[in-house]
């Protein structure tokens, strides 16, 4: 009976203390997600709204710090700018690929370059060493990442080629690729092609990013910054056809990208893929380290994400079509 009397005392002497400490983990999580806010400059139009994103980000946060605090990971997760955004959610903001139906492999055999993959490559190499990438860009809230790549991709090989590192416009591709659905379905392949038929892309500074499809304004007035002449595909599932393709120039590549993909913050990403592919980015490199072999990936979700804007995503071998299927559909610009 003393025994019964003394933990009730004791439960009636914590329950403040365990309640108050709800309310300082509630006011600890509230005072995180507006440092977020802040950084982000994120705001909500109601409570409701703020309740629900705060929500969002807390599920969000959990799992982050949950991932981490395993420690078993040759990568890490972290908050960004979508981190009060459900996986759902961002995928239909920020993804925005969709293999063809129409889409033929006899095709892409047919415009294929094989690669001697006897030539010696460097066992680490990066083109912004090189001084044929520019800046990340963000692609906002439009699904458009298969015009960043194509850009990125034709803005390294007029470096390699010319000496000049030239930004240039997402915008027109945006805009004049007619085979494109602007922010919601796009490919490289077509934006190669909407180059060549236009004889030409324009700086971003002559077109800048409106981050929505407009009237294509192209008329003649302003002389196109850069042209290409053709295009080309990588073998598909051949890592080390890929490898040899990285090392001539920046690669655009598809990939199925789901699960922590979008919390990457740091390290070789081995995590989850999707099942489908659903987004564009470029390779500008490759490397090793501590044993694992990546691809140096330049993505259009700006500096907040990973890397400063970067990933390194684990590297698997020949005859794969890698890691996130990034080596399933890859293709490279030529002057």
């Amino acid at each position: 009976m003393k025994c019964l009397i003394v933990v009730f005392v004791i439960i009636l002497w914590a329950c403040p203390y365990l309640a108050m400490s709800k309310r300082l983990h509630k006011s600890s999580l509230i005072g995180a997600h507006q440092q977020w806010m802040i950084k982000y400059g994120r705001t909500y139009t109601n409570s409701y709204e703020m309740e629900k994103r705060l929500q969002i980000f807390k599920s969000n946060l959990k799992y982050i710090e949950k991932f981490n605090n395993a420690g078993n990971k040759s990568y890490n997760l972290g908050l960004n700018q979508f981190s009060d955004l459900t996986n759902e959610e961002f995928m239909a903001l920020y993804t925005g690929i969709k293999v063809p139906s129409q889409f033929s492999s006899s095709k892409m055999i047919s415009n294929t370059v094989l690669f001697n993959v006897s030539d010696n490559v460097p066992t680490n190499f990066d083109w912004r060493q090189h001084g044929a990438v520019t800046d990340v860009k963000f692609q906002g809230i439009c699904g458009c990442c298969w015009a960043f790549t194509a850009v990125a991709a034709v803005e390294g090989i007029v470096k390699i080629k010319s000496g000049k590192l030239i930004s240039l416009s997402e915008q027109q591709l945006l805009d004049c690729d007619y085979k494109s659905r602007g922010c919601t379905n796009g490919h490289f392949e077509t934006a190669f092609a909407s180059i060549i038929q236009t004889h030409g892309i324009l700086k971003e500074s002559d077109y800048p990013y409106q981050g929505v499809k407009q009237t294509c304004q192209i008329n003649g007035n302003i002389q196109p910054a850069a042209q290409i002449s053709n295009y080309k595909f990588v073998t598909s599932n051949d890592e080390k056809q890929l490898l040899q393709a990285v090392a001539q120039q920046p690669i655009s590549a598809l990939i199925a990208m789901g699960g922590e993909f979008r919390s990457y913050k740091e390290g070789i990403y081995s995590g989850s893929c999707g099942k489908v592919i659903n987004h564009a980015l470029t390779i500008i490199g490759y490397g090793e380290s501590e044993g694992k072999k990546y691809w140096l990936i330049k993505n259009s979700w700006g500096k907040g994400w990973g890397e400063n804007g970067y990933m390194r995503l684990l590297r698997e071998g020949e005859g794969t079509s890698g890691h996130c299927q990034i080596a399933t559909y890859v293709g490279y610009p030529i002057i």
